[in-house]
């Protein structure tokens, strides 16, 4: 039994409706900082058990769980006396599976007959008078959550509850920790799904036996005694005891400890590894079909990220697991075809990209894939030289600062331009690609044909120098024509060879000694290049990538 596609709306970062069509057993969610990543996972544990970090919602529904760009609309339209539509949240999930007929009917989002469960936190009818009286007054800054409530059904539109659905989840969140006493919450939660119900009777009548043994202390007596004599606090007696005040209390009394360490002493890595491998043994993800783990990197060496990894590939079986991550390393480990890029709340697969494209990327390291999805903007160069030469240029332009420093990377991806466009296209991320025109701009145009001239894309910027130069130069022992059309002659175009021979420490009198030199120490010149503080002049088809 698995998930077959999510539909969130208006939930968090999430403005109208988004959609994820998930694979069948593993998803690794990657994606920036706030792209949604950790939303997806929460939604998803939400619809199935009506839990936001570890509570149930309905008596804690806030108002920054709605989107809150949809939430200024609202407002803004009620301060100008339009007509107002009360923000909403969906969470809907399409399931497939065997017994799951009371789940199948036409009320979901799009009105097909499907199966599946329907999560929805919406206005509730009842106080539309009480509403309409607090419109009049005119004194509407924020959702009125008082009037909301939490609708959730299958979509024959029965109402459900946790233990109604099918489908259980687990939802391993290693990256936090919550403390009360000293005792880590969520370690206890998993220590208490461990045990057996005569072993929770068993723990606490232990710990009443505690509080008897603490009482009957001479020291304990005499401290109670003394305060019962020093001032008379109450009519009732008061003294100092073990808490009892709930049959749980153990729970966040007790202290876990490992090698008689307070769990809350170790390091964070090996509370990483602790959290996720008892979250994994535990009977409640034994029973789960959905397991959703958030940034497993957290906190770990190369060495213990690996032995997690390891200890996930070992334990997942055949459920539906939802990983979120900003490692290379970990998409990589647990497999490159499973991987779901994020980005301005779309996504992309391997699988949907075209077969030419998802055989290259699934061949490569996933690290430059993470970079491009990772960034605020690429630039894309052919190779290293390539990539100082314009970052250089940026940082002439932009006080000395690296593009790194505004989210901007320039990555190297040799002659893989438009497998790496395609993802981008798909992901609406900001691309500038730098390319040669190698002396034949009609073959470079046509190579590009679906992004320049009439094809222009908002977000994608092809550049290139359209102007073909020529000489006489040949090299090599086959008098090969020389290349004027590549980057380092089109440097030494814009500069004297005064400025280039300061710059790299030469004294060449022509530009054709000049440009043999550059040719044969491409990267020892870029790197010059990039370190020195002469003034250099760049061509504009790299100006135009960098703006």
């Amino acid at each position: 039994m698995n998930i077959t596609k999510v539909t969130i709306e208006n939930y968090k970062c999430f403005k109208g409706k988004f959609t994820l069509v998930p694979n069948k057993g593993l998803n690794i969610i990657v994606g920036d900082n706030e792209a949604g990543k950790s939303t997806i996972l929460e939604a998803l544990h939400l619809a199935l058990t009506g839990l936001l970090n570890g509570r149930y919602l309905k008596n804690e529904l806030k108002q920054y769980l709605f989107n809150i760009e949809t939430v200024n609309a609202y407002v803004k339209n009620i301060s100008e006396k339009k007509p107002a539509i009360l923000p909403h949240i969906l969470i809907e999930l399409c399931i497939e599976g065997e017994d799951i007929a009371l789940f199948e009917g036409d009320g979901n989002i799009d009105k097909k007959k499907d199966c599946g469960v329907s999560f929805r936190i919406c206005f509730d009818e009842k106080y539309q008078a009480e509403y309409e009286e607090l419109l009049k007054a005119g004194n509407i800054k924020t959702v009125p959550i008082e009037y909301y409530d939490i609708v959730w059904t299958s979509f024959a539109r029965q109402g459900i509850t946790a233990k109604s659905i099918p489908l259980k989840s687990a939802l391993i969140d290693s990256t936090s920790s919550r403390y009360q006493n000293g005792s880590d919450i969520y370690i206890s939660r998993i220590i208490r799904e461990n045990l057996e119900h005569k072993e929770i009777v068993d723990i606490t009548q232990a710990y009443r036996k505690m509080q008897e043994v603490f009482m009957d202390e001479k020291a304990i007596i005499a401290i109670n005694e003394k305060i019962k004599t020093a001032a008379k606090i109450s009519d009732k007696d008061v003294k100092l005891s073990v808490d009892l005040s709930s049959k749980n209390a153990w729970e966040t009394s007790l202290m876990t400890y490992l090698d008689d360490i307070p769990f809350h002493n170790i390091g964070k890595g090996e509370q990483c590894i602790v959290k996720t491998k008892l979250a994994l043994g535990h009977k409640k993800s034994q029973e789960a079909n959905i397991i959703q783990i958030e940034e497993p990197e957290n906190h770990l060496s190369h060495t213990k990220l690996n032995e997690l990894i390891q200890s996930i590939k070992e334990n997942l079986g055949v459920k539906q697991i939802f990983i979120s991550t900003h490692s290379s390393f970990v998409a990589n480990k647990l497999g490159l075809d499973s991987l779901i890029l994020l980005n301005d709340s779309k996504t992309v697969k391997l699988t949907d990209l075209s077969p030419e494209a998802k055989n290259f990327f699934s061949k490569l390291s996933g690290y430059d894939t993470l970079r491009l999805i990772l960034c605020k903007k690429a630039i894309l160069v052919e190779g290293d030289s390539d990539e100082l030469i314009i970052q250089k240029a940026y940082m002439n332009a932009n006080g000395n600062k690296l593009p790194i420093e505004k989210g901007i990377d320039v990555i190297s991806v040799g002659t893989a331009f438009l497998r790496f466009l395609e993802v981008a296209e798909k992901l609406n991320k900001p691309v500038a690609v730098v390319t040669d025109n190698d002396g034949d701009v009609v073959a470079l145009e046509t190579k590009y044909e679906n992004f320049i001239g009439g094809k222009i894309k908002p977000k994608i910027n092809i550049c290139y120098d359209a102007t073909i130069d020529s000489g006489a130069l040949v090299i090599g022992k086959k008098n090969k024509p020389f290349n004027y059309n590549t980057l380092e002659p089109k440097i030494l175009k814009e500069n004297s060879k005064a400025i280039l021979n300061t710059i790299l420490g030469t004294a060449y009198t022509t530009d054709d000694d000049l440009h043999k030199y550059m040719k044969a120490n491409k990267t020892e010149c870029a790197l010059k290049i990039f370190e020195t503080t002469e003034a250099i002049k760049f061509p504009q088809y790299i100006l135009s990538a960098i703006t």
